[in-house]
């Protein structure tokens, strides 16, 4: 963050300062909103949560070095108080992001890929300078404003991973932190029952193309022809991505590594190179030509942008994080969210893992589908069939069982799926039957928990390697 006084803060948010021995002592560190980050020159926002408030532990914040404490009421240690936290960092957020002139503001969105494509962008651009960008899913009005808030004077590339549960989410998003360059990935089906529809989606993702300037560069998904469409929202000029032949950005002779990473030749205006990618599953292709794309308009020559791609690891947690014990069970660890979109995709990459293996599709519930939920989970279930995952292990509720339902439905005799109640079952049930080779995927929404399977797992190893 640029260094700002407390007065200067109080005067941006609209806030008053209490017990604040020194107006002009500054904030040169992150905003944190977890007191127990809080450093030397930070500032603590409070935030009154559902079962923690943040209010109670600005006393604490202050004890490990933080300046001040951005709050809705006095707290007994220096704050600048507002009527509306997440406003008050959103309105701050603005202001410094203007104040960095020499700073380009890379917004992107999607249905999913959001977080693995933001993390591929981020190794990219870091070979240009220093690069700041949204940690793990921290992508909603408060995440936004916070990593906006990373960035100083020295940052090269500020990128923007932005979520939406409804229409004007973006458009928000964007207000705060203006970007000149704006991709967009796809349009799927997450959260489609809050949205009541693809079209709907789309609507609200394309907020983020009508938001660039006219010297600005929408990066679109060629491949995706609602993507596509919003070419036509947007006065920014338009780059295309995917295997579209028409695409700037484009992928060709795109394949499968024996081990079920993907393989394809870059094709650039400025020339072609062959890229190998670390990560798992073909559906990165879309998600490294996106992070391509961005890398190319600023400045990063095909080969380099190859080299980094193929050096790239995931950065966050939970997403085909892929782990293999000693016995040779691989578990494929993709619990942090779910979408039919990305259950698919996930699938996929099981499949293309497990040639010549036993595969093992642990499931739980895709949230957020509404009226389309029965069918989601119902196809997903017929597809693991289609697909010759070995067994299918849904795990959880109602719609775990339309899981079990789908692939009983879609299979011969009526073993390739189990329907177990909770994590504890699926553990035990995996404990008993996985065999040394076996390799699974662990995947559901981020609320069902699913991770303990994939952690149980690999946890079980450590233990007996430890007995021994």
């Amino acid at each position: 963050m640029i260094p700002l006084t407390l007065t200067e803060i109080a005067s941006i948010t609209g806030g008053t300062l209490h017990d604040v021995p020194d107006a002009e002592a500054q904030v040169t560190a992150p905003v944190v909103i977890d007191s127990r980050k809080a450093g030397p020159g930070s500032l603590f926002a409070a935030f009154a949560g559902e079962h923690v408030d943040g209010h109670d532990y600005a006393g604490k914040a202050i004890e490990t070095g933080a300046t001040a404490v951005l709050a809705t009421r006095p707290v007994g240690v220096p704050a600048v108080v507002v009527d509306d936290v997440p406003a008050a960092l959103a309105t701050l957020a603005q202001h410094v992001v203007a104040r960095l002139t020499d700073t380009t503001v890379v917004g992107l969105t999607g249905s999913s890929g959001k977080t693995s494509t933001k993390d591929l962008l981020a190794q990219l651009l870091q070979r240009l300078g220093p690069t700041v960008y949204t940690y793990g899913s921290f992508n909603n009005e408060i995440g936004h404003p916070v990593t906006a808030l990373e960035a100083d004077a020295g940052t090269k590339n500020l990128i923007l991973e932005m979520g939406a549960r409804g229409i004007g989410h973006i458009r928000s998003l964007a207000a705060t932190t203006p970007p000149r360059i704006g991709l967009v990935l796809n349009v799927g089906t997450a959260h489609i029952g809050e949205f009541g529809g693809r079209e709907q989606i789309a609507q609200a993702k394309g907020e983020l193309v009508e938001a660039l300037p006219e010297d600005g560069v929408a990066v679109l998904n060629a491949d995706d022809p609602l993507v596509r469409a919003m070419a036509d929202r947007t006065k920014a000029r338009v780059v295309l991505f995917g295997e579209d032949p028409e695409a700037a950005i484009r992928a060709g002779d795109v394949r499968l590594t024996d081990d079920g990473r993907p393989a394809f030749t870059l094709h650039t205006p400025s020339g072609a190179a062959p890229v190998i990618l670390k990560l798992y599953g073909e559906h990165h292709v879309s998600n490294a030509l996106a992070a391509a794309a961005v890398a190319h308009e600023l400045g990063l020559p095909p080969q380099e942008i190859a080299e980094a791609l193929g050096a790239a690891q995931p950065l966050s947690r939970w997403r085909m994080e892929v782990s293999e014990r000693a016995d040779g069970v691989t578990v494929i660890n993709d619990a942090y969210n779910a979408n039919p979109d990305s259950m698919r995709a996930a699938l996929r990459a099981l499949v293309a893992m497990g040639r010549g293996k036993k595969t093992w599709a642990v499931l739980g519930t895709m949230a957020e589908l509404g009226g389309e939920s029965l069918a989601e989970h119902d196809g997903v279930g017929r597809l693991v069939v289609r697909l010759n995952v070995s067994k299918l292990v849904a795990v959880g509720g109602q719609e775990a069982a339309w899981l079990d339902m789908g692939a009983k439905n879609e299979g011969s005799w009526g073993e390739e799926s189990v329907h177990v109640s909770d994590a504890d079952a699926a553990i035990e049930l995996l404990r008993g039957e996985l065999r040394p080779g076996d390799v699974v995927l662990v995947k559901a929404s981020r609320s069902v928990g699913l991770e303990r399977v994939a952690e149980a797992l690999l946890k079980e190893e450590d233990q007996e390697a430890a007995a021994r």
